[in-house]
């Protein structure tokens, strides 16, 4: 017991920092800038939209403008970081993530479809919920061993993202000209325009999962130190990493249908947490909270920052990602030489 005290200590630790990285940064999302509610006035600005009282500056700002934006990059942020730590342990990869078996192609795919056959936002989700339920089946029936066998789940993965891409593409560049606008700004991850239908989507979803990932994290554990040792304590790997798949499908699927396919924070939100905590353990509700304070930071970026603005958070976080693993490959590098 001891010897994990230090560890639980530094988990501890790292989780208050977060929440309160989180905490500033919610603040200053709906404080900063000329629209923002001046910090003595915010409680009871919030207290009256809770309560449907809310007026004026406060009813417009936290009510319509910033406060759903601000839920929804939270929640969906959650659960990325929560899906692709899920994601991680199961395929035994730091580098995974759920975009690897197709969920945000995929999504993006559908929600091109059925945007073309309804253009409407409502159709738009709807499309892309189906789109990455869709490609999981494909995973599933390509591999055949549904998706119990990681090495398979990503190969079949890469085919299908792949279909999905071209798919996507076909749409918006030759059939759908005049509304490649709208799916551009919904394929590249954008939380403009969030209302409480999409903050209530989310966290209805999140709310799922809470139990589910409580009642994962330790068989996750236990699979990650070999299949035989998992065995002999009682848990049965092949099942656990079906639980962990489905349950990471449901996450990400989630996050996409209320922002789009947001890339980069389920594959860097869970390798973040394992550095910052120096654990090899899955990390589930700390790559969570990571996970918000990358989307909501990221966000906070595109609404303050004059060089981000308009920009579809999605890209912001794409460009973040990639200087992020470029840092952690040359690391690496310099570290092998």
């Amino acid at each position: 017991m001891s010897a994990l005290a230090p560890a639980r200590r530094r988990a501890s630790l790292l989780g208050l920092t977060l929440l309160a990285l989180v905490v500033a940064t919610a603040l200053a999302t709906l404080t900063m800038g000329g629209l923002g509610v001046a910090l003595p006035d915010l409680p009871a600005g919030m207290i009256d939209v809770a309560r449907g009282e809310a007026t004026g500056k406060a009813n417009f700002v936290l009510g319509h403008l910033r406060g759903p934006r601000l839920l929804v990059a939270l929640g969906a942020g959650a659960a990325l970081g929560a899906s692709g730590a899920l994601f991680q342990s199961v395929t035994r990869n730091p580098l995974g993530s759920p975009d690897v078996i197709g969920v945000s192609a995929g999504a993006g795919a559908g929600a091109a479809f059925i945007g073309l056959l309804m253009p409407s936002a409502t159709s738009i989700v709807l499309g892309s919920v189906l789109g990455a339920a869709l490609a999981v089946g494909l995973v599933a029936v390509s591999t055949g061993t549904g998706l119990s066998n990681p090495m398979r789940m990503v190969l079949a993965g890469i085919g299908v993202s792949a279909m999905a891409y071209a798919f996507t593409q076909y749409v918006v560049y030759v059939v759908a000209r005049d509304k490649a606008t709208v799916l551009s700004a919904y394929l590249n991850g954008s939380l403009n325009a969030r209302g409480w239908d999409h903050v209530a989507t989310i966290w209805a979803v999140l709310a799922l999962a809470v139990v589910p990932l409580a009642l994962l994290s330790i068989p996750l554990g236990l699979t990650e130190m070999g299949d035989e040792v998992a065995a002999s304590l009682g848990v049965h790997s092949g099942a656990v990493r079906r639980r962990a798949v489905l349950l990471s499908v449901l996450l990400a699927g989630g996050a996409v249908a209320v922002a789009g396919p947001i890339a980069f924070v389920a594959l860097t939100a869970p390798h973040i947490t394992r550095r910052l905590a120096r654990s090899a353990r899955p990390l589930l509700g700390l790559s969570a909270v990571t996970g918000a304070l990358l989307l909501s930071a990221a966000d906070l970026a595109t609404q303050q920052v004059p060089v981000f603005d308009g920009l579809p958070v999605g890209i912001l976080t794409l460009a973040i990602g990639g200087v992020y693993l470029g840092a952690l490959l040359v690391s690496e590098w310099k570290k092998a030489t």
